[in-house]
């Protein structure tokens, strides 16, 4: 049960994730909500300890705190602050600077990305795709969930409790 959370229900959690921030600009409390539940049912199953889940746990608390501060600052939407507790309560201390590192790497990109496009004119047989004209105005953000689910997918297989579920 372990292997197929981590391997199948968590990549697949993001990557919804990821598409909901793309096409609506945001994301579901409920997806945020799946992926803290699938965390606890891992733990179980692993038979984590309680200081290691309480470590993942204060990881979680702590990236929802700095989560709101920057949405607070009108850095990012809710819904990725709490996206970004649920991918740091996952990947705890061990990984959560590697992690954040490549969601700001990704977010990078994917802002220079959606910027460049923006100058470009949406093709007429385009117009018609709602979720396309959002993205494409100028005056919409960035879905930084995309970068988010990103940034997990890419340190998620470097993690301890992949490398001992995946071997």
């Amino acid at each position: 049960m372990a292997e197929m959370l981590l391997l199948f229900v968590v990549p697949a959690l993001l990557a919804i994730a990821a598409g909901w921030d793309l096409a609506s600009f945001t994301i579901p409390n409920f997806l945020s909500l799946m992926l803290i539940l699938t965390f606890a049912l891992f733990a179980v199953a692993t038979h984590m300890t309680l200081g290691a889940a309480g470590s993942h746990m204060l990881a979680g608390v702590i990236g929802l705190v700095a989560g709101f501060a920057l949405f607070a600052l009108g850095t990012i939407g809710g819904g990725d602050a709490k996206l970004f507790a649920a991918i740091a309560l996952w990947l705890g201390f061990a990984n959560l600077l590697d992690f954040t590192v490549a969601a700001s790497l990704f977010g990078g990109v994917l802002a220079l990305m959606i910027l460049g496009l923006r100058h470009v004119p949406l093709p007429g047989f385009l117009m018609g795709q709602g979720w396309l004209v959002r993205l494409h105005d100028e005056k919409a953000g960035i879905p930084y969930g995309v970068a988010l689910a990103a940034g997990a997918l890419f340190v998620l297989p470097g993690t301890e409790m992949y490398r001992l579920v995946a071997a």
